[in-house]
């Protein structure tokens, strides 16, 4: 699993420069660039609950969703062979390609989340 530091409904990567010895990241899932650091782990948590709380105020304060907008759609590269394989899957299940690849995300989601809580 990645490097990930959470607070309320967010999520920051999390990364270490050696050069610097500071560990560092950004808020992901917004529109904006919003970045964080600390030279330990206390302070990187501190300095992104920070900046969550900073990020969210702005938004407030603009009329801004905080949230990054999705639009439901994205491009997925897959090799020719397994993308045979898959609409020819579908189309036997009576799915279209969009369907079918909907379900197998939903369905890998729901297994990491079943593991995820396993684990707690």
């Amino acid at each position: 699993m990645k490097d990930l530091i959470k607070y309320e409904d967010y999520m920051g990567s999390v990364h270490f420069s050696c050069e610097d010895e500071t560990f560092y990241g950004k808020i992901e899932g917004i529109d904006d660039l919003v970045t964080f650091e600390g030279k330990s782990v206390k302070e990187l948590t501190q300095a992104f609950q920070e900046a969550v709380k900073d990020y969210l105020d702005t938004c407030k304060r603009y009329n801004k969703e905080a949230e990054k907008s999705y639009k439901g759609s994205f491009n997925v590269r897959i090799n020719p062979e397994l993308h045979k394989k898959v609409k020819r899957t579908a189309v036997k299940m009576g799915l279209s390609l969009n369907q079918f690849v909907q379900k197998a995300i939903e369905d890998e989601l729901n297994q990491i989340e079943l593991s995820l809580v396993s684990k707690t």
